[in-house]
């Protein structure tokens, strides 16, 4: 194995670019399903009365390194529409480098990484051929029960030391598959390539079972090999990666009739094969299902499935099914919640686009509904210009009337679980133009509008916990600090107008062009953006001055292997204020709704109570996470192999009252749901303790 690790790194890069026509063939049975099935996002439409399916494409592929594929499908049938987006990951079986360090798109770990021997053991099964054309056919297996690492073998040429044939076992998400790759002729221009695959899988997940079947080849032409001392030197700035970063184009030709289909199909039908093209032949010839029964049909998959409307020359529109059990969260500080989205989208000429994105959500512990309409238009997508406008129902805050009166309760007395205040409802208009100015410096011009909406003039309570459970002790109870005239007098009803300028700068970033469209990437230095806004006093009725400034600095590190480290500074301060204004930072605020694993997980603070938001002028706070797949998990090997990957929290925040708030926390992330345990303590006193629970099926 030393010398197949040796030239692994090698044979990974030695192929700059090539053309080949790919031709594929994918059969599944249903053998279970029920009602959840219409839930899944990537699932294919299936019929009643249908069991087994099948669909054929033929499609020109290029390839240009390390992990670039476009692939155009010249040619498509099949006894079903969708069938290729079952899984929308299906096609990623067919897109392997097997000498790279990791499989389908970096899902998974390989046998072949440079470190992989920490992870999998390998021994010799058996030795075939003569002296002069030598073979070891090499076992690997995981050492952890995981699902990030495979188990198979590998059949090694010893001429070169080049892999001839790999068959791995393993599971992508629900999908448990085993995929066996055929390469080229040694001395072939196709040695490092695959010519064949062969893809079984089972799609297995509460109740409904799917077996499915891929086979593929691939006839290459023009193979472009690296010479190791003549390297493609790039041209342009480094920081460009149009030519090496993976991408899929959208097919947009296809032929479905059966005699084009004969002429170019590399591999036979079988009789089975062509059975299930005539039986589905015959239920579109039978009788059309009424007009009535159709709508009631598409309505009836609007309330429990994914679906996608096309609005032929307006654009399509996506949405999530409204009965859906994976829109909910959880966690101890906000409680149950719910949320629903919609996306439009519209494209131009120019690759200029139109996406409209309307949201709701309800948190059952607070009682609040929250919705909002997200827009922008990329009309200039090649320079990053985007108008962007916003409007809905923001967070609930207090305002400073009531910080003014609380902060002279002394702090031996003051406890935030007594405090009893009424949140001022919020509606926002915000408009907003984004310009990159050079790459990785980007600027916004922002204009934002808030009435914010006191029901019940804003009065703070206190409740006494420590008097006796009497009828007459559960009466809250108005600490003597708070004026309650002054609260009475104040109005029901404030605005706020108020531009801004966000300058934010990510040097080093690197980028790829999709046509006219400028797509970032990563950097190897941190995100560091500027916020500043000023709200005018007299604009709108009841509306004063105030200053906001904000610094914000952020950065993901990859430390190989799946591995990264993420951390997370911040400060902002609010100044310049005159009479009422509500403190509302734009980069520390509560997330009412569900957010995933890679939504703000580990850049925000799981426990915190909600008043600590809008409690001070200023703030400071800093977050570190440590990301892996192999922390504490595999040492516990009746569950490890359900763990993709493991996260440590650690978070500070700086306010008065608290010096410091600090969170630390352990998170697990699955297929399925992403769950995290959290700890806070406040002063360095232990506070609390709770977890936080969201589903993420098919969202990775």
């Amino acid at each position: 194995m030393e010398r197949v690790f040796y030239f692994a790194p090698f044979y990974a890069n030695i192929v700059e670019s090539y053309n080949a026509e790919l031709y594929i063939k994918g059969k599944v049975n249903v053998k279970k399903r029920n009602f959840i099935i219409h839930y899944l996002p990537t699932m294919f439409r299936t019929r009643k009365g249908m069991h087994e399916y099948m669909m054929e494409t033929y499609s020109e592929l290029h390839f240009t390194a390390p992990n670039r594929y476009e692939q155009e499908v010249k040619a498509s049938m099949g006894t079903t529409k969708g069938f290729w987006e079952a899984d929308g990951r299906l096609m990623e079986h067919f897109h392997i480098n097997i000498y790279s360090s990791t499989l389908l798109y970096d899902k998974l770990l390989s046998p072949l990484a440079s470190d992989a021997r920490k992870y999998y053991t390998y021994f010799v099964d058996s030795i075939m051929g003569d002296s002069h054309n030598r073979q070891y056919k090499i076992r690997f297996m995981p050492k952890n029960r995981s699902y990030q690492l495979v188990g198979g073998y590998m059949i090694v040429n010893t001429d070169v030391w080049s892999i001839r044939e790999i068959r791995f076992s393993g599971r992508s998400e629900m999908f448990r598959f085993t995929n066996l790759l055929k390469m080229g002729e040694v001395g072939e221009s196709d040695e490092f390539l695959p010519v064949k695959y062969d893809v079984t899988g089972t799609f297995r997940l509460l109740g409904n079972l799917i077996d499915g079947s891929y086979v593929a080849t691939l006839n290459y032409r023009d193979i472009r090999q690296r010479k190791p001392a003549h390297l493609t030197r790039k041209t342009g700035s480094k920081y460009d990666l149009s030519g090496i970063y993976k991408m899929t184009a959208v097919p947009d030709a296809y032929r479905y009739d059966t005699a084009h289909f004969n002429r170019i199909r590399p591999i036979p039908l079988t009789t089975h094969e062509q059975e299930l093209y005539r039986t589905y032949s015959q239920l579109n010839d039978s009788t059309p299902v009424k007009k009535r029964k159709v709508f009631w049909g598409h309505l009836g998959d609007a309330m429990i499935d994914y679906y996608t409307v096309d609005l032929n020359n307006y654009g399509r529109l996506r949405g999530s099914p409204i009965i859906n059990p994976f829109m909910f969260g959880y966690s101890a500080l906000n409680g149950l919640s719910y949320r629903q989205t919609l996306r439009y989208n519209q494209l131009f000429s120019g690759d200029r686009r139109l996406q409209i994105s309307p949201g709701a959500g309800y948190n059952f512990k607070q009682k609040e509904f929250y919705w909002q309409v997200r827009s922008s238009f990329d009309y200039n997508p090649r320079k990053g210009a985007s108008l962007y406008v916003e409007f809905g129902d923001g967070n609930r805050v207090y305002s400073s009337a009531i910080l003014d009166e609380l902060k002279d309760i002394p702090d031996s007395i003051f406890d935030v679980s007594r405090l009893r205040l009424n949140y001022y409802k919020d509606l926002y208009l915000t408009m907003r133009h984004s310009w990159e100015i050079v790459n990785g410096l980007t600027l916004d011009l922002n204009l934002s509008m808030h009435r914010r909406r006191d029901t019940a003039k804003g009065k703070a309570t206190v409740i006494d916990s420590s008097t006796s459970s009497t009828a007459e002790s559960e009466q809250p109870s108005v600490p003597p600090d708070i004026d309650e005239e002054v609260l009475d007098k104040l109005p029901r009803v404030y605005n706020s107008f108020a531009p801004g300028i966000r300058l934010t700068w990510t040097p080093g970033q690197y980028y790829y062009m999709n046509g006219n469209r400028k797509v970032n990437l990563h950097s190897k230095y941190p995100t560091i953006s500027l916020d500043w806004e000023r709200g005018f006093k007299g604009v709108l009725p009841n509306s004063n001055n105030y200053e906001r400034f904000e610094i914000d600095l952020q950065h993901t590190i990859p430390l190989g292997l799946m591995r990264d480290f993420y951390y997370r500074l911040g400060w902002g301060t609010f100044t310049e204020q005159t009479g009422v204004y509500f403190i509302d930072f734009a980069n520390f605020r509560r997330t009412n709704l569900p957010t995933g694993w890679n939504d703000d997980f580990g850049g925000v603070f799981q426990l915190l109570d909600r008043y600590w938001y809008n409690s001070s002028r200023r703030y400071f706070r800093g977050h570190v996470t440590y990301e892996a797949p192999f922390l504490i998990i595999p040492h516990l090997n009746k569950i490890s192999q359900y763990v993709l990957n493991e996260r440590l929290y650690f978070g500070a925040l700086f306010v008065p009252r608290l010096k410091p708030y600090i969170e630390v926390g352990y998170g697990i992330g699955t297929h399925v749901f992403d769950f995290g345990f959290f700890a806070g303590f406040e002063n360095w006193k232990y506070k609390e303790v709770g977890v936080k629970f969201t589903f993420e099926l098919f969202n990775r």
